[in-house]
């Protein structure tokens, strides 16, 4: 989910049947024996030949395997609560000697250890993302709605990661943003838009264990015309992973993505347009149950100074687009999340009242929709959303697009700067 264009730079699944449980098969101890006939030739002793016994194998155990849909929970197919770590990166430079660092290999010890900076929370949250992200890749198709996806997307990602409250959840709600829409645009009740041939679909989904948000996101389009969009977007994404570190300034990160953005171009009716990198987006610092964290990295150079630090946690997301390269607020509003440290500003209506305990119960900081209001058995809720958002208590976040008739592409993924080294922790083979 990506910081807006009212952010300050400082601030700046569907209904496929779930299958029956895998049956795994035990080792039998009292196996079957199979009896061989008798001889002919009997001993001189009169005694007959004794039977043979002939064992049949044994079974073995099969290996408990994630299910298509994805509905086999984490804990069933990590049975010892270790989840694998992602792509490891060295840092450079004047930090590449913290690989070594004897010190900073026992900061890290120190962290997996302490329950409230465990990357085994961030683990688990981005191997879900990764299974999910993989089955989504194979089932999105053309004549698809965009409620059936993201629907789909969701409910295996509540599966997999065992919801439980603000435990273990969706970490907020799934982008499914269609062509000039770049991104917020998740369907209310009763959308009926269907993904078509020649859509760009981006699909920005999160998780969170325990507060730890992995936001991640990627493009799909079935149309070969907007394929060197897409890899100047992923090829800018890789960038800013690449060039992020301790101590780096994010203006030059920035500097960095929109080099690499702005060297493709993309053929539209024999037509070359530049891909442009979108002004007004950025990637994210991340806080335990806060999306938007507090720093931002653009996607255009910039003179913002300020470092990435040691122990924190970057959404790198960057956006291309084929038009003017900035977006504006458009359409209905479907995103929504309670301030953190909002006021306590007294509520005239009791809908709103309402309304706000219910938030603070489901998704406290966490970014909601509409759709979850109505899973969470709230209605009629609109008017009293629409005050929540009047008070400052809660932030909407309608969708942000790019001129009609273009069309925009993002990719994304959530890094951990480690003490010694760099991880990705989002990154799978699906990328």
């Amino acid at each position: 989910m990506t910081a807006g264009p009212n952010e300050t730079v400082a601030a700046v699944t569907s209904g496929h049947p779930i299958p029956p449980e895998h049956h795994v098969e035990s080792e039998d101890d009292n196996d079957d024996i199979e009896e061989d006939g008798v001889a002919n030739d009997a001993p001189a002793n009169g005694e007959a030949k004794k039977k043979k016994k002939k064992k049949k194998p044994k079974k073995k155990k099969t290996a408990l395997t994630q299910s298509e849909p994805p509905r086999v929970g984490l804990s069933k197919l990590f049975p010892d609560g270790n989840f694998p770590e992602g792509e490891l990166q060295e840092y450079k430079d004047d930090n590449a000697w913290r690989t070594t660092s004897e010190e900073k290999r026992y900061d890290e010890k120190m962290a997996m250890e302490d329950p409230e900076v465990t990357y085994n929370n961030i683990r688990r949250a981005a191997e879900v993302h990764r299974q999910v992200r993989k089955y989504a890749r194979k089932f999105i198709r053309p004549g698809m709605s965009m409620t059936e996806i993201a629907e789909g997307i969701e409910d295996g990602t509540r599966a997999l990661v065992e919801e439980n409250g603000l435990e273990s959840g969706v970490g907020f709600p799934t982008g499914v943003s269609l062509n000039h829409c770049a991104a917020h645009y998740t369907p209310n009740a009763g959308d009926t838009v269907v993904l078509q041939q020649g859509d760009v679909l981006k699909v920005d989904f999160g998780v969170h264990v325990k507060g730890r948000i992995v936001d991640s996101a990627f493009t799909m389009t079935f149309d070969p015309t907007y394929d060197k969009l897409l890899e100047a977007v992923k090829a800018a994404t890789d960038t800013g992973i690449r060039e992020a570190g301790i101590d780096v300034r994010l203006g030059e990160i920035a500097g960095a993505i929109q080099e690499t953005m702005e060297s493709y171009e993309v053929e539209i009716g024999g037509k070359l347009i530049p891909v442009k990198a979108i002004e007004n987006l950025s990637g994210h610092s991340i806080n335990p149950y806060q999306i938007h964290g507090g720093k931002s990295v653009l996607l255009v150079k910039n003179d913002d100074a300020t470092k990435m630090e040691e122990g924190e946690y970057f959404a790198i997301e960057t956006f291309g687009s084929t038009g003017r390269g900035r977006v504006v607020e458009q359409g209905d509003c479907s995103h929504y999340a309670r301030i953190v440290n909002a006021p306590n500003v007294p509520l005239r209506l009791t809908t709103a009242k309402s309304l706000l305990k219910s938030i603070n119960k489901n998704f406290g900081t966490l970014p909601f929709c509409r759709r979850y209001l109505d899973r969470a058995g709230e209605s009629k809720y609109l008017l009293a959303l629409n005050h929540l958002v009047q008070q400052g208590i809660v932030q909407d976040y309608p969708p942000l697009c790019d001129a009609r008739g273009s069309m925009t592409a993002q990719f994304e993924h959530t890094i951990l700067l480690r003490p010694t080294r760099k991880e990705v922790v989002s990154r799978g083979e699906d990328y």
